[in-house]
């Protein structure tokens, strides 16, 4: 909202200053700031809010050392991350640009599917929340919107140069470059590292291309969402990685959108993609600031209504980005943890049918279940995984080089 008038008083009144605001690391450093502002200064109003509204989690006894103490909890604080995600970006982002768009919309819309989970807990006092159908017609609704908007949307191009981009002495050599719409993406750690949606289904044709491409988002945002809300299990555990990777995906977004320095690291250049700095500070500062009632002992919890989004989120700042194939590295965490619950409940089943009784890999999924069972502390377990996390996040961006 604030980027117009600013925009206004520069180029129009030629006020001495006002340029500044169309400076991205300006931006992204005052979005991060009052994201954490929101949450850090009001925080505590909100969890008092929280409580005497009695919005307290409601905690199944799976035999887990200091349990039974977080029941009452107030829970849905995800409410206040993103009120931080929302504000900063609404004041400090450029509103006409499209992969803002599609940021605030699977913030809202992912938010509401969790609020929705969340409120059926808490007021319906039913402990299975919102039927799990509903919440993956919710995800592929948005899978829906986002994988169209970025295959056919005109805005949504990348720019191939004819000339590289050269430095000397200071002078940069500006090149010559064509915006073409296509469907390509980054393949980690490997020569030529772009892949063409195109040519796995071209034997099809053409008309294929899209729906590869919209199933491929759908899966996207359904696995990486899904993997934020099972990781969600233990005090700063989900807002801390989230943290992480929010970071590591700034980084990208910085210099994907910045013609020297995309040509200088061979990697792609998106035009327009550099503004995901300021939606990607605020998710950090939301994720930040929401440590700081979150980090162990919980004062809050973050709900669906936190989980569901951050995962979302990263999700599509990935695709807008298309780095989605670093997910499995960059978003390392969920994925293990994910795999975990998949791994414990199929092969329980399958002893279960072979030999008459279920049998277990780990103790308890997902994985970090398992730790605490094993008795280590839920500090400790948080402490590794962020150590996990942030050398995830070391070899995502060492794949900048690695071609």
């Amino acid at each position: 909202m604030l980027y117009p008038i600013f925009d206004y008083l520069d180029k129009v009144l030629d006020i001495p200053g006002a340029g500044v605001f169309r400076y991205i690391s300006f931006r992204a450093g005052m979005a991060a700031v009052l994201s954490l502002i929101i949450t850090i200064t009001f925080g505590h109003k909100i969890i008092a809010w929280i409580r005497n509204k009695q919005i307290g989690e409601t905690v199944r006894d799976l035999g887990l050392e200091g349990q039974t103490q977080k029941k009452g909890t107030p829970t849905m604080g995800g409410l206040m991350m993103i009120a931080a995600i929302l504000i900063p970006t609404l004041l400090f982002g450029d509103l006409d640009n499209i992969y803002i768009l599609l940021l605030l919309i699977t913030t809202v819309w992912l938010g509401g599917i969790g609020f929705l989970d969340d409120y059926i807990k808490v007021f319906r006092k039913n402990k299975e929340g919102l039927a799990g159908r509903f919440k993956i017609i919710g995800q592929i609704g948005i899978g829906i919107i986002v994988g169209a908007t970025l295959y056919f949307h005109e805005d949504v191009v990348i720019r191939e140069f004819q000339n590289p981009v050269s430095i000397e002495e200071g002078i940069v050599e500006t090149p010559a470059y064509q915006d073409i719409k296509i469907a390509k993406t980054t393949i980690p750690f490997v020569k030529n590292n772009e892949l063409n949606y195109e040519s796995i289904l071209g034997f099809l044709g053409e008309s294929m291309t899209p729906v590869l491409y919209i199933l491929v988002v759908i899966f996207i945002i359904t696995a990486v969402s899904n993997g934020a809300n099972i990781t969600d299990g233990i005090d700063g555990l989900a807002a801390g990685t989230s943290a992480i990777i929010g970071l590591t995906i700034a980084i990208f977004a910085y210099l994907s959108g910045n013609a020297i320095f995309s040509q200088y690291l061979n990697i792609m250049y998106i035009p327009n993609s550099g503004e995901l700095v300021i939606f990607a500070s605020a998710f950090i500062g939301a994720c930040v600031g929401f440590l700081w009632y979150n980090a162990y002992p919980a004062q809050v919890f973050m709900g669906d209504t936190g989980s569901l989004m951050l995962g979302g989120v990263i999700a599509v700042l990935a695709l807008t980005l298309r780095k989605e194939l670093l997910i499995p590295i960059m978003c390392g965490i969920f994925l293990v943890e994910n795999l975990s619950v998949m791994i414990q409940v199929s092969y329980f089943k399958y002893t279960k049918r072979k030999y008459g009784e279920g049998r277990r890999i780990f103790l308890m999924s997902p994985l970090h279940h398992h730790y605490q069972k094993k008795s280590i502390p839920e500090a400790k377990i948080v402490t590794r995984f962020w150590i996990v996390g942030i050398l995830l996040a070391v070899i995502t961006l060492a794949t900048l080089k690695l071609r």
